[in-house]
Formats: structure tokens, C-alpha cells, sequence
């Protein structure tokens, strides 16, 4: 009796649970057998079977719901699957067929080539963009008018440049013998390509050198902005001096730029008015200082260039004289009421008379050497018409005197000089020659 007084009244706290959660009413038992406990265990079993129906009605419900919506999503994404393989595998083929390989192209090209149209899509599309954008780079670069036009002009030489690495070359093979190429002839063909990267290497060299002249722009402006500053704080003369002098490194900084540049043109606008101020302020009165200073700096730079790599002839040596000699006229010619270009032109009128006496000396060696080499070749031609030493033993001491004079010319060649190498072979076959007659 207490099993089945538990099970009576399990099933009564089960049931208002269930009676709430079921969508559909359980079978008709009567209100009252639903209402009122269970009396034997045959009634208590009929309920029993009667929750458990009900809550696999409920079950089935719940279960039949959900492979529906399981099945929708399924199919959606098998669509998806298929859609994506059947597109995926003409593209990935087209891929392939226009990729730049000879073994792949060819048969194509010959039987089927309309499938190389993404190729020659890609191709028409990059030449235009890279002649385009190279166009404005040149325009940008070679009339720049600004700092800016040479950034815009960079960025589209790197457009350019770009587009031109992605143009194919395995078209030049196909460009001549194939007749659906042919319209490409006039719009683009290797020596096209080649120009258009000729055209590019160009624009990167004047861009660099841009670039360097606004470096040495900007450099040279802090120069003469701290210079000015300097001049103006300078409480003594030493000190404005210096401050000139600094000045002074600052204008030839600017006139080391070139004039070809964007810096080079501003830059010349810049020294004009630094000039002016310059003179202002106790430097060079007029341009005559600045003009003769360069002048003989020019001639000052060729005639160090000249001297280079010796021996030379003794003409040579004259030219590079003269060259000095032009250096320092232009040097004495500036004028002494200009105290700042007069002491520059005093320091550099110093080194170049050192300098041209280093060549006179080397030029007077020229002569000299070049001189000894003729006369010791003569006397050698008039020994050689003696008669032989070994035969007539009474010409021997006359001809080891002609040797040993021989000698003494040769040994007066200098080194350094144009004859010297062949002075050194004819001493030494000389020399022993002496040595045999001792």
C-alpha cells in the first residue's frame, strides 16, 4: 500500500506539468477518473500509459519540426556547393590556358584563340594605364613648377612603371605571325616597349636628381638663414667675420646647384637677393668678385683634371701652365676695395701659383729628359758606326767612353716623365755592355 500511495501521488504532481506543456488533449478517460486519485494499480497503469502517449505525441511534434528546417539548409548549401564547382572549374581552365607558358599557349593560340581574350583584355588594359600615367609623369617632372608636381610626378612613374612590369612578353613571338594580333602593331610592339622603359629610366634619373637638388636647396637656405642670424648677434668684428664667411658657404652652396633642377632655378632667385643683402652687410659689392672667383675656379679644375694620370708630353704640361696661369690673372684682377672676395682671392691666388710652379718644374723635367733621350739615342746611332771592339782592339777605349757618356745622358732622364721607361731599358743594355768591355 505505500508503493502504490507513492506512485498515486508521483503521478498527480506530474500531471498538471504535462496537462500545461500538451498542444493536443489526451484521450478521454471521464472527468471524473481524471480528476480523482487512482484506487487499484489497474487505474494508476491506465494513467500512467496515458502521460507516456502524451508525451510522445508532444516529442514527435518537436522532432518532426526540426529535420525540416535541418533539411532546407542542407539543400541550400549542396546548391551553393554545385554552383561553385560548376563555375569554378571553366574559370580555373580559362586560368590556365592564358597562363604565359609556350607548351600551354600554342595549341591554343592555333586552334582556339578566343580563349587567350582574358590575356589580351589585360594586356590592352595595363599598356593604356602605363602610357597614360607615364605621360603625366613626364609632363609632371620635366615642367614641375612646385615640390608637389615632383611627388605627384613619383607617384605616377610608379604607376607606370608598374603597369609596363605587367605587360607580357611572350606577345613580341605572337605579334608577327598571328593575324589577331595584328592591330596591336601600331600601339604596341617592342621598340614601343622599350621606349616607354627607356622613357622610364629617364624620369627616375632626373627625379633622383630633383630630389638631391632640393636636399642641397634646403640645406643650403638653413645655411644662410643661421649665417644671417649669426651676422646679426655678432657683437664684434671677428665675429661678423666669421659669420660673412659662413654667408659665403652658403652662396656657393647655392651655386653649386644645378640650374636645370626646380631647386637650381629657385635657387638662383634665392641668390641674387642673398648676393645684395650679402654686400649690404660688408660682403662683395658688386657680381665682378663672384664672377672672376668662379671663372678662375673653372680653370682651376680643368688644369687639375689635365694633370692627372701622368707622364706627359711637354706640350701637355704647357697646356695645363697655361690653364694656371689663366686661374690666377682672373684672381689678381679682383679688386681689393672688396675685403671678402679680395682675402678669398688671396687664399686661392696662393695655391694656384704653388701649383703652377709644381707644374713648371715637371714641365722643365719633360724637357730636359726628353732632351737627354734624343742626344744618348744620337750618340748611340754614331757608335753603332764604329767598327766592331772584338775585331780592331784599338777602338775599345774610344767606344767605352762613348758608352759611359751614353750612361751619364740616360741617368739624367727623370722618373715621371715620358721617356723614362725607355731610358731605364736602353741604361741597362748600356750597362752591361760596359760591364763586357771592362
Amino acid at each position: 500500500m505505500k508503493s502504490l500511495h507513492q506512485l498515486a501521488f508521483w503521478a498527480r504532481a506530474k500531471q498538471p506539468i504535462n496537462s500545461q506543456n500538451s498542444t493536443s488533449p489526451a484521450p478521454s478517460a471521464g472527468p471524473a477518473l481524471q480528476n480523482t486519485p487512482p484506487r487499484t494499480i489497474e487505474e494508476l497503469e491506465q494513467r500512467m500509459a496515458r502521460e507516456m502517449a502524451r508525451e510522445s505525441v508532444l516529442e514527435a511534434e518537436v522532432l518532426h519540426s526540426r529535420p525540416t528546417l535541418s533539411v532546407k539548409v542542407r539543400r541550400t548549401w549542396n546548391r551553393l556547393v554545385w554552383t561553385a564547382i560548376l563555375l569554378g572549374i571553366p574559370i580555373g581552365a580559362l586560368a590556365v590556358v592564358n597562363l604565359p607558358y609556350a607548351p600551354i599557349r600554342d595549341p591554343i593560340a592555333e586552334e582556339a584563340p578566343l580563349l587567350l581574350l582574358p590575356s589580351y583584355i589585360s594586356m590592352d588594359r595595363n599598356f593604356r594605364q602605363a602610357s597614360a600615367a607615364l605621360e603625366a609623369a613626364s609632363q609632371l617632372i620635366d615642367q614641375a613648377t612646385a615640390p608637389s608636381d615632383l611627388d605627384q610626378g613619383e607617384e605616377k612613374l610608379k604607376q607606370a612603371k608598374a603597369s609596363l612590369d605587367r605587360l607580357p612578353t611572350w606577345v613580341w613571338s605572337e605579334l608577327p605571325d598571328t593575324p589577331y594580333l595584328s592591330w596591336y602593331d601600331w600601339r604596341l610592339n617592342p621598340l614601343g616597349l622599350n621606349r616607354a622603359r627607356a622613357e622610364v629610366g629617364r624620369l627616375e634619373a632626373k627625379l633622383f636628381q630633383e630630389k638631391n637638388a632640393q636636399t642641397a636647396l634646403a640645406q643650403a637656405e638653413q645655411t644662410l638663414g643661421a649665417a644671417m642670424q649669426q651676422h646679426q648677434e655678432a657683437a664684434t668684428s671677428p665675429e661678423k667675420q666669421a659669420a660673412l664667411r659662413v654667408w659665403q658657404d652658403a652662396l656657393d652652396q647655392l651655386r653649386q646647384i644645378p640650374d636645370t633642377t626646380l631647386a637650381g632655378r629657385s635657387a638662383q632667385q634665392k641668390l641674387e637677393a642673398a648676393q645684395r643683402q650679402f654686400a649690404a652687410n660688408g660682403g662683395f659689392q658688386t657680381q665682378e668678385s663672384a664672377s672672376l672667383i668662379e671663372a678662375a675656379r673653372g680653370f682651376a679644375w680643368e688644369a687639375a683634371k689635365a694633370s692627372q694620370n701622368p707622364p706627359h708630353s711637354a706640350a701637355h704640361w704647357q697646356q695645363v701652365i697655361s690653364l694656371w696661369q689663366q686661374a690666377i690673372s682672373r684672381l689678381e684682377r679682383v679688386p681689393s676695395k672688396d675685403p671678402a672676395g679680395y682675402d678669398e682671392a688671396q687664399k686661392l691666388l696662393a695655391e694656384y701659383s704653388k701649383n703652377l710652379g709644381t707644374i713648371k718644374v715637371r714641365y722643365q723635367e719633360e724637357t730636359n729628359s726628353t732632351s737627354a733621350m734624343q742626344q744618348a739615342k744620337a750618340e748611340i746611332a754614331s757608335l753603332l758606326k764604329v767598327a766592331d771592339v772584338n775585331l780592331q782592339p784599338s777602338n775599345r777605349s774610344y767606344v767605352v767612353g762613348q758608352i759611359q757618356q751614353i750612361i751619364n745622358q740616360l741617368e739624367s732622364v727623370k722618373p715621371g716623365t715620358t721617356a723614362y721607361q725607355e731610358a731605364q731599358q736602353l741604361l741597362k743594355s748600356a750597362r752591361a755592355k760596359l760591364k763586357q768591355l771592362q
